[in-house]
């Protein structure tokens, strides 16, 4: 399309997508790679939370999006019974915003493994203290939790087998940039049936 450049050019959506996320890593002052990631529970009633991006995969029509939880919480029960989820990245310093929807598979592996020990000790740690989403009695429970583990486990705990990646592979992306006067700037990526992008412009 014509009319589809400066922020939106490009043939890749996953490269504009990490274009504007370093862009935004120096401008947001915290978590830059904040998403809210929307699912839907067994009745269909829709579910929201704030998570962490933590990579953009690939290109083309094979790029994804990955993050990681515990698959016991909430949000991974959902995926697992539902295997799609959406989510939305919203940057108000730059006034843009990325909505992704998508299927969802695991994230396991050297590849979890890896990300997990990167983290610092204490998360690796909570990662098996928490029972994510279940009910707690007090916070100092969690605490002593925490710190029988680290006895157990020293310097250098397993990711735990409930604990991993999810990847959303999309069939749509949407970028949009704020206008004045509420005209703003919208694309949206369709995936078709062939394995290419579809790409139009959306009223504001």
């Amino acid at each position: 399309m014509a009319d589809r450049d400066g922020l939106f050019a490009g043939d890749d959506p996953f490269n504009i997508a990490r274009a504007w996320l370093a862009e935004a890593e120096g401008t947001e002052p915290n978590d830059p790679n904040a998403i809210a990631l929307a699912t839907v529970d067994e009745s269909g009633m829709p579910d929201v939370r704030m998570v962490l991006l933590k990579e953009i995969e690939g290109q083309g029509t094979e790029g994804s999006f990955v993050f990681y939880t515990n698959y016991d919480s909430a949000k991974g029960r959902q995926i697992t019974a539902n295997g799609r989820a959406a989510f939305v990245m919203h940057w108000k310093s730059l006034r843009r915003q990325i909505r992704v929807r998508g299927h969802v598979s695991r994230v396991e592996g050297a590849q979890a493994d890896a990300y997990y020990e990167s983290r610092a000790l204490q998360s690796r740690l909570g990662a098996w203290a928490s029972r994510q989403s279940q009910p707690l009695e007090s916070r100092a429970n969690l605490v002593a939790e925490v710190a029988k583990l680290g006895l157990r486990y020293g310097t250098r705990p397993p990711r735990p087998a409930f604990w991993g990646g999810f990847r959303i592979v999309p069939t749509q992306i949407e970028f949009w940039a704020d206008g004045a006067f509420r005209l703003h700037d919208r694309f949206r990526w369709d995936k078709e049936a062939g394995g290419r992008w579809f790409v139009q412009r959306l009223s504001p």
